[in-house]
């Protein structure tokens, strides 16, 4: 009964977590946004290792032409990687409209210039000579990238709030005559809300600045963004973010969806910058990012699965768990488990439920020792989360052998945590199998005693 309770209660409050609104528009912008961040990443993976004249495929003679479409995949990069607050900007405020039964794009387009309203528009320049020479009317990457996706998410979600709003209002709506179309009516009709919104926005970004001397994206990457990636991309904040989805998939929730609006942002913020260094030629900052946490802590899928895979056939000889075992493997491949997850099962079964929460631990100390080394090379690139293990590992850190023999460790070490619970997992059934033989024997033998 209190085990009920318990889970009752966690049941409840990833429920509310879930269909909290702003939660839901970060969730569904991200995953939108995810093919955008993938096609820039693997631009730079093109211009690294293939149309590079010192380390890619451009450095052998009949293959130096290559080096000439370099360029392209730099303006691929740029328009994706170095977008990604400005488009996620974009993608969260049209997400909101659809919560706030707002229609069209048109929020979106609010939202992205409610934040370039707010962002500096002056940069320094370094100019041989002269020192550091101004330069107006110019929007650094540092603020359409990586880096401004925090205050990014605020803007777009306090600015499409403030328009909903104000469109409520009905002496902010300019009604039209019913002769004129219905788009200029309706852009009649928003005109007033759109010009209090994106003033209001612009003037507190202002404000701040002014009273300050700081501007509001200074203080938002300090005081929030800063510290959230310093705890997530160390390995103790990573490793209590895997428990917490862990421990949410053992009791029946999809742990990822719970922990998602926090590992998103930040995650792809680090791959982002370990992309942009590549590209630019300087060290990788980020140990751990999102094809860190896919490569060494969710292969198979959550709860490093294809350890078990592995572990039903070699440690049981029950027919049931080895066609579960088969089942389930395509898909694992895949990095797709619900098959064992939900076979074996997982949820709810106390045995299996222990290496399904601490091998992903374990195996994320492996990763992340491995690369602080030295061994494995560091992601740069971002890869789909359904790439094959050890593909991963190659693709992601961009050529790294040491990071394919990682995830071989990883994978090792994966099977020898399950494989003692998938014995005892046999035993239990067996006995259960046994107990249910020998009850259903008892409940025949019974109405023949009481007919003699």
């Amino acid at each position: 009964m209190e085990n009920s309770k318990f889970v009752n209660v966690l049941n409840q409050v990833a429920y509310k977590i879930n269909s909290y609104k702003y939660i839901i528009a970060i969730k569904n912008s991200f995953t939108l946004l995810l093919p955008i961040i993938i096609t820039g990443a693997f631009a730079t993976l093109f211009s690294n290792m293939v149309f590079d004249s010192t380390n890619g495929l451009a450095q052998i003679s009949w293959l130096s032409w290559l080096e000439t479409l370099k360029p392209l995949s730099q303006m691929v990069n740029y328009a994706t990687m170095d977008m990604m607050a400005l488009l996620a900007v974009f993608l969260i405020g049209n997400e909101m409209a659809k919560l706030n039964n707002l229609n069209g794009h048109f929020p979106g387009l609010l939202a992205a210039v409610s934040y370039i309203a707010v962002i500096p528009t002056t940069i320094e320049v370094l100019v041989e000579g002269a020192g550091n020479v101004s330069v107006a009317d110019v929007v650094s990457s540092s603020y359409t990238g990586s880096s401004g996706l925090f205050l990014g998410m605020i803007v777009a979600i306090g600015s499409i709030e403030l328009f909903t709003w104000l469109g409520k209002r009905e002496v902010l709506n300019i009604k039209m005559p019913d002769s004129v179309p219905t788009n200029v009516a309706r852009s009649f009709s928003a005109l007033l809300p759109t010009l209090i919104t994106i003033i209001a926005i612009a003037a507190i970004g202002f404000a701040i600045n002014m009273v300050t001397g700081v501007h509001i994206y200074d203080i938002i990457y300090n005081v929030v963004q800063g510290p959230l990636e310093s705890l997530v991309q160390g390995l103790p904040g990573i490793l209590l973010l895997m428990l917490v989805a862990q421990l949410f998939w053992v009791i029946g929730i999809h742990g990822n969806q719970i922990i998602k609006p926090i590992r998103e942002p930040i995650l792809l913020a680090a791959i982002a910058e370990n992309t942009s260094a590549l590209e630019a030629g300087r060290e990788i900052p980020n140990i751990i990012s999102m094809p860190f946490w896919d490569m060494y802590m969710s292969m198979g899928g959550s709860g490093m699965t294809i350890g078990l895979l592995i572990a039903l056939f070699i440690g049981s000889r029950r027919d049931d768990y080895r066609s579960i075992g088969k089942l389930a493997t395509p898909p694992g491949l895949f990095n797709v488990n619900e098959p064992v997850i939900f076979g074996m099962p997982i949820m709810l079964n106390p045995i299996m439920a222990i290496p399904f929460v601490i091998t992903p631990l374990i195996t994320g100390v492996i990763g992340y020792f491995a690369t602080v080394i030295g061994f494995a090379g560091r992601a740069v690139v971002m890869i789909p989360w359904t790439t094959p293990p050890l593909l991963s590992g190659w693709l992601a850190t961009a050529g790294s052998w040491g990071a394919v023999v990682t995830q071989v460790v990883c994978i090792a070490v994966s099977v020898l945590v399950y494989l003692p619970f998938v014995r005892i997992a046999n035993k239990e059934a067996s006995v259960q199998e046994i107990e249910k033989e020998e009850f259903g024997e008892e409940v025949i033998g019974e109405p023949n005693m009481e007919n003699q």
